[in-house]
């Protein structure tokens, strides 16, 4: 079986001794798929099991389980060996479409001087008459092309991200003051903004299910293993409606993952007790954790405002800079003329066109993009805030309900003292210690009986 990272992380994270619930709850795995990858963990990485005297069972790994590992499979050092190479290629990546803007603006801003130059050049050759109509043509077509800052308003973000920018505001003063105390700044460098302000920074809810599983699991655990329905809702999307909402059927899939089942009240109301998470390998104390699941809204980039404005003023001067080469090589006579530099430019040229357009082009449509995906998330981040506002207040029926739950509320501690059976010594070793427990058990109780 193949080792899950999220397993081993959830085991360093834990101190090395955990039982599957604790694995379950941290990592917010399926209970089964928590089980089986703990036995293929311990099996592979010299791993103990502890067998308490009620049967429940605790996993104890070593501090260098990792290394283990590494030396026993070649797969495991590949693998890390990749996820190093993988970051200095994407890192590669990423500043490729920054360099590539650059090395397209000096392609096409050098064979636009080259052409100019050697237009001029080739009418000093020709009569005053003809030196002055071309001179005079040249001059007048690149005066048209006179640079000015207000063909950039048309790319103005600020505007489109008026609905949004006191919000954004903040965020990026909360980070400021992050940074400023953890001693960090903006580590981005402009090729990196170019990448950012391209395609973004990747999806900010990645590990949404991660995290709405853990949350979930916390919440039980809070709870002691026993909850109502109305207090997992909130960390669930799509309660369904009618029969199923009544049925509390979005309960399913929770019941399944952590392998829960349902009690019924003699009112007929419904809890959900959740026994593997009620057994822990160390007492469970309750964790902070947010009312409800809130999703992440997602950023155009993460490069600050001025890399995003230089970004879209070099994307615009060379979208306008290969308007001005198309001009000029419209007819093919610049390159035939001046061959060489200019040939191989206008051989490119079409590439130069559209990698000018879709610079502008994809950001756009993108913004408006993320734009229509806030306004998803921001739905379903107010429909679960709702569910949390209820749930605070608390009527007598699901009030109720939470009592009722209670009574299922109970913590199993596997302590180290009172094991049955454990892998870390032979099996002689146990039975003579526990021999042992029982003679000091019974002298206990004979002094007890005399006194």
């Amino acid at each position: 079986m193949t080792l899950n990272p999220a397993i081993m992380t959830a085991v360093e994270n834990l101190d090395y001794r955990v039982t599957v619930g604790d694995v379950a709850a941290q990592a917010g795995l399926d209970i089964k798929l928590a089980e089986q990858g703990l036995l293929a963990l311990a099996s592979d990485a010299k791993g103990h099991l502890q067998v308490s005297e009620s049967g429940e069972i605790a996993y104890l790994f070593p501090k260098n389980f990792r290394g283990v590992l590494r030396n026993k499979f070649w797969r495991l050092r590949l693998r890390e060996w990749w996820e190093k190479v993988w970051r200095v290629l994407f890192y590669l990546i990423r500043i490729s479409f920054g360099i590539v803007l650059i090395l397209s603006l000096v392609i096409i801003l050098v064979a636009i001087a080259i052409i100019v130059v050697s237009l001029n050049s080739s009418s000093e050759r020709n009569d005053s008459g003809s030196r002055g109509n071309s001179s005079l043509g040249g001059m007048v077509f690149l005066s048209r092309f006179r640079f000015s800052p207000y063909w950039f308003w048309w790319f103005d973000w600020g505007y489109y991200d008026e609905p949004y920018r006191y919000q954004r505001q903040k965020q990026r003063q909360r980070q400021k003051q992050k940074n400023r105390g953890s001693g960090k700044e903006n580590e981005m460098n402009f090729l990196e903004a170019v990448f950012s302000f391209l395609f973004g920074d990747g999806n900010p809810n990645f590990n949404l299910d991660e995290r709405r599983w853990q949350a979930i699991a916390t919440v039980i655990k809070n709870n002691q293993g026993a909850v109502a329905a109305e207090q997992i809702a909130p960390y669930l999307d799509d309660l369904g409606t009618g029969y199923a909402l009544e049925y509390e059927e979005y309960m399913l899939p929770v019941l399944t993952r952590f392998n829960g089942r349902p009690e019924v009240s003699p009112d007929g109301q419904i809890v959900y007790h959740f026994p593997e998470l009620q057994t822990t390998a160390k007492e469970w104390h309750s964790q902070p954790i947010s009312a409800y699941l809130k999703e992440k809204l997602w950023r155009f980039s993460e490069a600050n405002s001025g890399q995003i404005m230089l970004a879209t003023g070099l994307g615009a001067v060379n979208f306008v800079g290969a308007l001005v080469l198309g001009s000029l090589l419209e007819d093919g006579t610049a390159a035939a003329q001046i061959g060489g530099f200019i040939a191989f430019v206008e051989v490119i040229y079409p590439l130069l066109l559209v990698y000018g357009i879709g610079f502008l082009v994809l950001p756009l449509i993108r913004y408006f993009w993320v734009q229509w995906r806030n306004g998803k998330v921001e739905a379903r981040n107010q429909e679960r805030q709702t569910r949390a506002i209820e749930l605070n207040q608390v009527n007598n029926q699901l009030k109720e309900k939470i009592e009722y739950a209670r009574k299922f509320a109970i913590e199993t501690v596997i302590s180290g003292e009172y094991l049955a059976y454990t892998t870390e010594k032979n099996i002689l070793e146990q039975e003579v210690e526990q021999v042992d427990k029982i003679d000091a058990e019974w002298q206990k109780r004979l002094n007890e009986s005399d006194n």
